[in-house]
């Protein structure tokens, strides 16, 4: 009878998820109810694929509003009723038509209206009701339609479980309405009755009334939705029919083999033939030409990109272009790509640069039909940090005190109140949000399961998560955008540009024996490269003497947390250093994992092991992998899975350690497997920019200051431009572009690095240069483009007009006298005569004042940090002499570069940091919890560092036994930097 039930997807109004209301449902002996969000669909699939669970018959419906007052509810008699009320709501989300007063004609809709007492009599369509609240049964005796019986059902909204709920309820509308909650109208707020009773309760208050309680019932069990979940809901052709579709699969795969292989052996050939008919056989043609079509229209605009995902465990996939990984070189697992017993597509994981991916995406929307394409949601859910900021603003509390209850207990009711229902928030939806690239192309219209909204990304997104699409059989594309294709990009087009050469960027076998990135990677000298540029990275790099493609490949996996932290990365580069003394934990092991010294490394491994040592099945052993990976639904199935895997180990006759160790190396993956293809496609990826960095390091650097998205701050990256032989210029107005450029040996920094720049301004100043040619003089340039006077004092400020041969202090003055005559504020006809020359004193300027300037407008300055703050102490070390000094206490000067926060075991912070040197080398740091409390870290700056050199796998590095920051000759931007304990992280410093 329960036919308007509110979830927390109704945003910030509901309070339970899904399944919370079937639970207390059934607890309560209800056999039917309705799902009915505010606007959204986000619920419904959670809720038709629970309900059997609980043995609730479950119709989905929704709850139209409009400015948050109810206009009607509308029920969902099949899937093409629902396909419908998915339009009206989308039509409204979508292009902000406001829901009509009365609803449309649908085909298959129950419309419900709401009940009040002063509700004029009017004609009815026969799917439309009024709908009574459990206090309306007083007043409907005094009503005109006490008399239409027939068109009357119960229409009690159930938002809460609790009495407690209502509190809670109210405190979200204030959120959602950024109100105070002592000034909140509760306007379109749900009632204290709206509350989940049993069954009898709501016929008690229609006892005088039978048929309404009977047209409640009928009206439920008219509803027949079924979205027939797990069956495959992909775009089943990608062209006019399965047989052609083929034809072209199987053409461009051998194509595209001859063009990989020069001469390719039989073993490569059976695997192709294998694979095209496993394809065929499963459905999945039509995904993988999907996927080929979109990597054919990037190439012909130009467009890199890396494909990554299971996929790339697949041979056709590297035959069609669709990934660089060659499964036949990699022993890539053929079972983790695909198996008989798979219903889900493979995974294919699109990368392309930021500044392309739009573009890739528009030509997917161009390409299918309307409503058969959106994007993937994700839901942005209230963490409890979160919940207590908003909450502490409803109450009315200054940031000061919200602060503070951020980090100490609450020390007053308000307080106290604040904390409690933060803490019931707690993962409750707050907003949709863009999934990170998931594109879902479906058969049927995407109406049939959700309603769509347009973000501000532009492009149509459903209302679910990858997870409800999984359930529902909806496989999403995953086109990404990284910023590592992004330097790959501009990298080659300098070189080509300004050398003339172009580079052989996707011959990775050249690329895997070139002697410069095979010495790069052995130094660990990877600054700026995609995934193998973090200090960890690097370290474990150096660690392992990485020198050929496969160690990249494996380091790639073993950095990850789940591997690192259960020991097995320790474990692995004892054995990849001294592969003779390994000892397998059974002989089946060292078989399986002979490639990776016997420990599992990647999800393939997991896949091997529960195959071929254990003896599962290959249907069951991608439950157990999928199971690790995080994204799996069903945790009762993996229960039985994990059983079964100690009862066949049993049965093969292993002793219980053997066993248990080896489960537990499986289990220290969830949440953090990695696939061996996408370990292979990243380590493609970090050849190619590696590759780039080795042989063209200034346009590299240069390309990844430009691309802002590299691990490091752009000051490191200039300290790493000069290390390769550049010098580095401040923007100036007749050298530098919006972006940084390189001339030679010398990187012009962009104007976008100077903040408060106003973009339009700066654009209009550079299209001016380019068309009339250089500036001569300020006043040149206020003639030639209205400049603002505070924009033309930072450019003054920051060096811009050192072209004219005159000192910043003095242009400045000379910019204030022409704004405070007026001969700035327009474009003359006729040139105005020139300022008079200003008959100044001597100015005085010191070797400070530009790296003030620089660093309050760029937030860094150009020369050497160490420059700016004390003197070195007496007989400090260097890290180049960190070897001599094994065992023993140093002192040495840092000045910081990034902070990596972890925990001990027992739960406690710690830091690994790096620091430059005086020489202009990384110093690698280790702050444990004792130290950190009396030596934080205090921000931005120099430090000295007292500790002991340790030294791990001919990695040195300092445990620090006392740290203190040096005071400045400038004091950087942030004034009274807060101190980096055990509890503090700066934003600024750490990457």
């Amino acid at each position: 009878m329960l036919l308007n039930v509110h979830s927390w997807f109704s945003l910030k109004y509901g309070i339970h998820s899904p399944e919370a209301l079937l639970q207390r449902a059934k607890s309560l002996g209800i056999r039917r109810m309705c799902l009915t969000d505010i606007n959204n669909s986000s619920g419904m699939a959670d809720f038709l694929r629970l309900a059997p669970q609980y043995e609730i018959e479950a119709s989905v419906g929704v709850d139209i509003r409009q400015q948050g007052l109810k206009r009607y509810v509308l029920l969902a008699q099949h899937m093409e009723g629902l396909a419908s009320i998915h339009r009206l709501v989308s039509a409204h989300h979508c292009h902000g038509a406001p829901f009509p007063l009365h609803a449309p004609p649908m085909e298959g809709v129950s419309v419900i209206y709401p009940f009040h007492k002063d509700l004029p009599l009017r004609q009815l369509n026969p799917n439309e009701w009024i709908g009574l609240r459990l206090q309306d049964a007083a007043q409907l005796s005094l009503s005109p339609w006490r008399n239409q019986q027939h068109r009357l059902v119960v229409l009690q909204p159930v938002t809460f479980l609790d009495p407690g709920d209502l509190q809670l309820h109210r405190l979200l509308r204030a959120i959602d309405n950024n109100q105070l909650l002592s000034h909140d109208n509760r306007k379109g707020h749900a009632q204290a009755a709206d509350i989940m009773q049993a069954e009898f309760e709501w016929c008690r208050h229609f006892r005088c009334y039978p048929q309404i309680i009977l047209n409640t019932k009928e009206l439920l069990e008219q509803s027949t939705i079924n979205f027939d979940f797990g069956r495959p809901k992909n775009r089943k052709l990608f062209g006019k029919d399965a047989r052609e579709d083929y034809r072209l699969l199987y053409e461009e795969s051998y194509k595209g083999l001859l063009n990989r292989y020069e001469n390719p052996d039989a073993s490569t050939v059976a695997r192709l033939e294998k694979e095209l008919r496993m394809i065929h056989e499963l459905g999945f043609t039509a995904y993988f030409l999907i996927n080929w079509d979109l990597i054919q229209y990037a190439h012909k605009q130009g467009f890199f990109h890396v494909g990554r995902g299971s996929g790339a465990n697949s041979l056709v996939a590297y035959c069609l272009g669709i990934t660089d990984v060659d499964p036949m070189e990699l022993d890539l697992y053929f079972e983790r790509f695909i198996n008989p017993h798979r219903k889900n597509p493979p995974d294919f994981d699109l990368d392309f640069s930021w500044k392309d991916r739009d573009e890739v995406l528009r030509y997917l929307f161009r390409k299918y039909p309307e409503g058969h394409i959106a994007l993937l949601a994700t839901y942005q859910t209230f963490q409890q940090k979160r919940a207590l900021r908003e909450l502490g603003k409803v109450f009315g509390l200054p940031d000061e005190e919200i602060r503070k209850l951020e980090h100490s207990p609450p020390k007053d009711n308000i307080g106290a109140a604040i904390a409690h229902y933060s803490a019931r928030m707690e993962g409750m939806p707050a907003h949709l949000s863009i999934h990170a690239g998931g594109v879902l192309i479906s058969e049927a219209p995407l109406y049939n399961y959700t309603a769509l909204q347009i973000p501000p990304k532009g492009f149509p997104m459903v209302q679910f998560s990858m997870l409800e699409a999984e359930d529902i059989g909806l496989y999403k594309f995953d086109i990404l955008s990284q910023r590592g294709l992004g330097h790959i990009r501009d990298t080659m087009e300098m070189v080509a540009a300004q050398k003339g050469i172009e580079v052989p960027i996707h011959d990775t076998e050249t690329l895997k024996k070139d002697p410069k990135v095979r010495a790069h990677l052995q130094a660990g000298q990877t600054m700026g490269c995609f995934y193998i540029e973090s200090p960890a990275m690097r370290m474990l790099l150096k660690r392992l003497k990485a020198s050929e493609y496969k160690d990249l490949v494996a380091a790639s996996s073993i950095i990850r947390p789940g591997v690192a932290r259960s020991g097995m990365m320790r474990a692995y580069i004892e054995r990849f250093r001294n592969p003779e003394k390994v000892q397998h934990i059974h002989p089946k092991m060292g078989e399986l994992m002979a490639d990776t010294f016997g420990i599992m490394v990647y999800q393939e491994d997991v896949i091997k092991v529960a195959h071929h040592f254990a003896g599962l099945d290959l249907a069951e052993a991608d439950v157990l992998r999928r199971g690790m990976s995080g994204k799996f639904r069903s945790r009762e199935a993996f229960q039985k899975i994990k059983d079964r895997f100690f009862d066949c180990c049993r049965q093969k006759g292993y002793a219980e350690p053997v066993t248990q160790t080896v489960w537990d190396q499986i289990e220290s993956f969830a949440g953090y497997s990695f696939s061996k293809a996408h370990s292979a496609s990243y380590a493609v990826e970090s050849y190619q920019s590696l590759y780039l960095k080795a042989h063209y390091p200034l346009e590299f650097i240069t390309a990844v200051i430009n691309n802002f998205g590299g691990f490091y701050r752009t000051e490191i990256y200039l300290h790493e431009a000069r290390k390769c032989g550049a010098s580095v210029e401040a923007p100036c107005l007749n050298q530098s572009h919006w972006l940084s450029r390189l001339d030679q040996t010398v990187i012009w920094l962009g104007l976008v690095h100077v903040k408060g720049l106003e973009e339009n301004v700066v654009k209009q100043i550079l299209q001016e240069r380019h068309k009339h040619g250089p500036y001569q003089s300020l006043e040149d340039l206020c003639q030639r483009v209205r400049v603002p006077l505070e924009t033309l004092m930072i450019l003054i400020r920051i060096g811009a007009l050192r072209f004219t041969k005159k000192g910043w202090k003095e242009l400045l003055w000379e910019a204030r006298l022409r704004f405070a005559k007026g001969k700035a504020k327009s474009h003359p006809l006729f040139p105005s005569p020139k300022t008079p020359v200003l008959n100044l004193p001597q100015l005085h300027y010191e070797h400070l004042d530009d790296a003030r300037q620089q660093i309050e407008l760029m937030g860094f300055p150009l020369c050497d940090p160490f420059l700016l703050s004390e003197a070195p102490y007496p007989g400090q070390a260097l890290n180049s002499e960190l070897p001599k000094y094994l065992g023993q206490n140093v002192c040495i000067d840092g000045y910081l570069v990034t902070l990596k926060r972890t925990r001990t075991i027992k739960g406690e912070h710690m830091y690994f940091g790096t620091f430059l040197d005086r020489s202009g080398d990384f110093v690698d740091t280790v702050h444990f919890p004792p130290v950190l409390r009396h030596s934080p870290f205090r921000g931005y700056g120099v430090y000295r560092i007292y500790g002991k050199v340790t030294e791990d796998f001919d990695c040195y590095q300092i445990e620090v036994s006392r740290m203190e920051r040096l005071s400045w000759m400038v004091e950087p931007p942030q004034t009274n930097p807060k101190p980096i304990g055990a509890h503090q992280q700066s934003g600024y410093i750490c990457a």
